[in-house]
């Protein structure tokens, strides 16, 4: 096989113009499926949150129910203790050892009473957690449900177009073969420059047939001549001639 820099200037250009049309038909195929691979790749990303977000409160909720087991704990043996002071202070043998009793009763008696605020706190902040997860639970359900659709539109339209998709992108190789890599880097800029993606494109009318500006007869005459890269001064396309376009098919 002939290598790149074999190619004559109008084999390159050929290729090139074979390449647009190409592309033109992948682009094709990529507005039929439209918006929908952003928006399976959105939806899957929200979904991915919400789980995350799922497991968060999940683990927050197991964290405080595990803070309220160690309050009920730390209430069973402050009231322990007070039933202890409590038998100690029928033995007492003077004022001192009984305000001393009576002193631990009621630090006691306010640990418990801490720990039950504790609980009702941690209690009311486990429901409103138990409300964001039942929240995030129907978040996911809802996305799921628009996922599923939106990939069963998407999976129709790639078994639809998938064999063409691929018969292109093969053609669209081999025409990339034969065009040097500055041409190719070139080319690849100005599509993305484009919405319609178009870099490659004839003079039709005495006109560029991407911006419609005018081409003067002599610039018209050496793109007919097909022996060098002729842009448009305008939008900077390739340029060439109506017969070079008309004779290039993409089946």
């Amino acid at each position: 096989m002939a290598s790149v820099k074999d190619f004559s200037v109008e084999e390159k250009l050929k290729s090139l113009l074979r390449l647009q049309k190409i592309d033109g038909k992948l682009d094709e195929i990529q507005i039929l499926k439209g918006e929908l691979p952003i928006e399976v790749k959105d939806l899957e990303d929200e979904i991915e949150g919400l789980h995350a977000r799922q497991l968060r409160v999940e683990e927050e909720i197991n964290g405080m129910q595990e803070f309220i087991n160690q309050k009920k704990e730390a209430i069973k043996e402050a009231e322990a203790l007070i039933k202890k002071y409590e038998k100690q202070s029928e033995n007492v043998k003077n004022n001192r050892e009984f305000e001393a009793i009576n002193k631990e009763i009621e630090m006691q008696t306010l640990e418990v009473k801490l720990c039950e605020k504790h609980i009702k706190d941690a209690t009311e902040e486990i429901a409103d957690k138990a409300r964001q997860l039942e929240s995030a639970k129907k978040a996911v359900s809802t996305k799921e449900g628009n996922l599923s659709g939106k990939k069963g539109e998407l999976e129709k339209i790639i078994g639809e177009t998938e064999k063409e998709e691929k018969h292109y992108e093969k053609l669209a190789g081999d025409a990339r073969s034969h065009v040097d890599e500055r041409l190719i880097t070139s080319y690849d800029r100005i599509r993305k420059s484009y919405r319609n993606g178009l870099a490659v494109v004839p003079v039709e009318r005495d006109s560029c047939g991407g911006c419609f500006h005018a081409i003067p007869p002599q610039r018209q005459s050496e793109i007919k001549l097909r022996k060098k890269v002729i842009v448009c001064e305008n939008c900077g396309r390739i340029l060439v001639d109506t017969d070079l376009n008309d004779s290039v098919e993409v089946k």
